[in-house]
């Protein structure tokens, strides 16, 4: 894939219906020996890619694991970053978050402004993407950070109002999210609702902790799902994962 095409790449497999997988690796929780396992498992299931990034990231793993990843796969490598210091040029591109579903002045466009010219100058390529925290049942990493509310989880039109401003706004991407340790996954009818409103790429994550509930967000919607917490507890689920994503990419395809 050619250097600043990767939006181009989802942007073309949501449009020919193909779903994707994405292992998230959280640098302050992975250890080495975890993360090996981890991306030798994903390797073998050929996921369609790697987000990195952390609420934190308290030392400097985040390099040495880019480098790793690119040194052993094609697979390519997104920064999903928790704070505008996790800009690394040797990614492939930068999910520039806007947490859309707060009202924190430094998350919709502070932090945004400190990391500006440093992402700029990184040479990655930028991809705008409203993120919107969906409740999951227990206060994320996220929401305690930024000190923002989730939307109501059983308030669909609340997150398709959200994320239909994000599109006027010019966002490329809509990432749903219920929060790291989610003790449930996103609601389906949620995710269909959003998916039905907005022609763009949308991602979920959060609390899917089987193929089953993969299978069944990617029947609502969801164009690329994002699973971390998971995987780090069992890295075998990753075969699951990967099974649910071929067999909604086979009945697409029937289709």
């Amino acid at each position: 894939m050619s250097k600043g095409q990767l939006y181009k790449h989802i942007l073309l497999r949501k449009q020919q219906g193909i779903k994707s997988l994405a292992v998230l690796v959280d640098p302050d929780r992975s250890k080495s020996k975890d993360f090996d396992l981890l991306l030798d498992r994903s390797i073998q299931n050929k996921v369609d890619f790697f987000f990195i990034g952390g609420s934190l990231i308290l030392d400097n793993a985040m390099p040495e694991m880019i480098r790793k990843i690119k040194s052993q796969t094609n697979i390519p490598v997104i920064i999903f970053p928790g704070n505008g210091m996790q800009i690394n040029p040797e990614a492939d591109a930068f999910l520039l978050l806007s947490l859309v579903s707060g009202r924190n002045p430094d998350y919709l466009i502070g932090r945004q402004v400190e990391a500006a010219i440093t992402l700029r100058n990184s040479g990655l390529e930028i991809i705008p993407t409203a993120y919107i925290l969906v409740d999951g049942g227990n206060v994320s990493s996220t929401a305690y950070i930024t000190q923002t509310m989730p939307i109501p989880a059983h308030r669909p039109e609340l997150a398709v109002a959200t994320a239909v401003a994000a599109e006027q706004l010019g966002m490329k991407m809509i990432y749903l999210e219920a929060g790291s340790g989610a003790k449930w996954p996103l609601n389906a009818k949620l995710v269909s609702r959003v998916s039905q409103n907005v022609p763009l790429p949308l991602i979920t994550g959060g609390g899917i902790k089987n193929g089953t509930t993969c299978y069944e967000l990617y029947k609502s919607g969801s164009d690329l799902i994002v699973v971390g917490n998971a995987l780090e507890e069992n890295p075998a689920l990753i075969h699951e994962l990967t099974q649910a994503r071929n067999e909604a990419n086979q009945i697409h395809t029937k289709l």
